[in-house]
């Protein structure tokens, strides 16, 4: 059985007992959508971060479609546990099932929690729901933001303090532990695994119609079979310049930092949302350091509310520099260039979300995707890059029950 079915067939079977343990105790809950997208040409996909597949000209429902089930069973007064799990096409082509959440949580006293099991990683301004499309007004994430740090959850533990200052609820939460996955290498078509331990912190709040979140994570990358990259790192020790190769590489893993600086607005009918992320590398490697953003605006007419946003991704240096006798010129010169280069690019985008039911919400959204460098965040482009505007329409039926 595959892990599609057998998530399936465990959730019904949860379903099936719950007239035996619900006595008041168990809640079983779930989220969704149904998309579909296509873009104007057959030259490059575009994808959210981390998939192996796709849209081009051909309208395909594997870019936003996804459906998670959630149960939480309260044991007692201060323990719970809750448990995730997510369908959707990631690093396969085909929709896979996760298990995304896996905690147990304990209620120390009531403004402080700590849970211990597969729990969120707090990079994002909205992390914990990025995949709910129910609960964001644009169909997805911004791509040039989110897939700055792919990495959603780690094993361990964190816990969340909350305190209300008057009218201003203050809410901080720190984690350790350790992230296992996949990673999607487009130049190879090929999937690589990654070990990261990790830790971080962030700081937020709300008053009234506002919030605001400051997170800052640490990891270690690690990473044995990212092909192409192991190629080269071969090719340079070959060539007399091992060190180099050791530089680029990440099989002796290498600390990466993530700070982000986000905030939503709903008032009077405006809504509004931004972010603003640095990645740096610690540690000499060939991941770039970049700087990205994004700022959506919209005003709510009833139960319509039209958006726009703009998002964009650019090069912020650097953690290697190449030998002084290292060629300038030639292949190898442009191979090394080319991976350290980031995939810059940016995003015009509108879109309109309709509630037009408890539960849920319809969703229209054209991208006008830029690329700069390479291909931008664009995959199965030329060789020698991708830099025309690519045009992405979607719509998106988006629920929870």
């Amino acid at each position: 059985m595959n892990k599609t079915l057998l998530a399936a067939a465990l959730f019904a079977a949860m379903q099936a007992q719950a007239g035996t343990l619900d006595d008041g105790n168990l809640s079983l809950s779930g989220f969704g959508t149904l998309g579909v997208a296509k873009s104007n040409t057959d030259q490059a996909q575009f994808t959210r971060y981390n998939q192996a597949e796709g849209v081009a000209d051909q309208a395909k429902i594997g870019l936003d479609s996804n459906l998670g089930l959630q149960a939480t069973y309260k044991i007692n007064d201060w323990l719970s546990g809750t448990a995730q799990i997510l369908t959707r096409k990631n690093t396969s082509p085909t929709f896979t099932t996760d298990l995304t959440w896996a905690f147990l949580k304990a209620r120390v006293n009531d403004e402080t929690n700590v849970r211990v099991g597969r729990v969120v990683l707090p990079a994002f301004l909205i992390s914990e729901y990025q995949n709910v499309g129910y609960a964001n007004t644009m169909m997805r994430p911004p791509v040039e933001m989110y897939a700055q740090a792919p990495i959603e959850a780690v094993d361990g533990a964190d816990v969340t303090y909350q305190h209300a200052f008057g009218d201003f609820n203050f809410t901080t939460s720190a984690y350790a532990g350790v992230s296992r996955g996949k990673l999607f290498v487009p130049a190879a078509a090929t999937v690589a695994t990654y070990r990261a331990p990790s830790a971080g912190l962030s700081v937020g709040g709300e008053y009234g119609p506002f919030s605001v979140r400051l997170a800052h994570a640490r990891v270690k990358m690690t990473s044995n079979d990212l092909g192409p990259v192991n190629t080269l790192t071969s090719t340079l020790a070959k060539v007399g310049f091992a060190q180099l190769g050791s530089d680029l590489s990440l099989i002796q893993g290498k600390k990466i930092a993530f700070t982000s600086l986000g905030g939503t607005m709903d008032w009077n009918n405006v809504v509004a949302q931004a972010e603003l992320a640095m990645r740096v590398a610690k540690e000499p490697v060939y991941i770039p350091d970049t700087t990205s953003w994004y700022l959506m605006a919209g005003y709510r007419i009833g139960k319509v509310l039209p958006y726009f946003a703009h998002a964009a991704v650019r090069d912020a240096g650097h953690s290697v520099t190449p030998p002084a006798t290292f060629p300038k010129t030639g292949a190898l010169a442009a191979t090394v260039g080319g991976l350290m280069a980031a995939a810059e690019q940016k995003n015009d985008l509108i879109g309109v979300r309709w509630d037009f039911a408890k539960s849920m919400a319809l969703k229209v959204q054209i991208d006008r995707v830029k690329p700069k460098t390479k291909a931008g965040t664009l995959i199965f482009a030329p060789a020698a890059g991708y830099t025309n505007t690519v045009t992405v329409v979607g719509a998106a039926l988006d629920f929870v029950f």
